[in-house]
């Protein structure tokens, strides 16, 4: 059973963090070696204390990973954004490439999906069914030509 993590008055820990995220805490310690954190303070003990903006830069450097952008791009904007104000336009261009490459990569999973969904189509006829989720997915796609392909 998983019980929610306790925020302390002195920050979450890196167990807490890890179980709130589904990160390990040896990626955690990973971010912060390689320069993607923005800086976790330290307990009165030394150890690692989260903050709730922490967990909100963790979650933004994941999705960032997971939708393909390099470490290097990720560690670039952390370090303008350590840096503060002066880089926002740097910053924004670095963004607008990682979103144009995403949306780049939805287009092509969209055409692949749509192929799926052809061949899910014609073997499901050619058995006597029909796969209404297909059927529907192919006239929305037909009906709305602005839709990511």
């Amino acid at each position: 059973m998983t019980t929610q993590p306790q925020t302390h008055s002195n920050g979450l820990s890196i167990a807490e963090v890890a179980e709130r995220t589904g990160l390990t805490a040896h990626t955690l310690r990973y971010y912060e070696r390689d320069g993607l954190m923005l800086g976790v303070g330290r307990n009165g003990s030394g150890h690692r204390a989260y903050t709730e903006g922490d967990l909100g830069w963790i979650t933004l450097i994941t999705r960032l990973r997971s939708t393909g952008m390099p470490i290097r791009e990720i560690r670039r904007y952390a370090e303008m954004v350590r840096e503060g104000a002066g880089n926002e336009e740097e910053r924004l261009a670095l963004l607008r490439a990682h979103r144009d490459r995403v949306r780049a990569q939805l287009e092509e999973t969209a055409a692949h999906l749509d192929a799926i969904e052809f061949k899910v189509s014609y073997y499901a006829a050619a058995v006597g069914e029909t796969d209404p989720d297909a059927e529907l997915i192919a006239q929305q796609r037909r009906a709305e030509p602005s839709a990511p392909r």
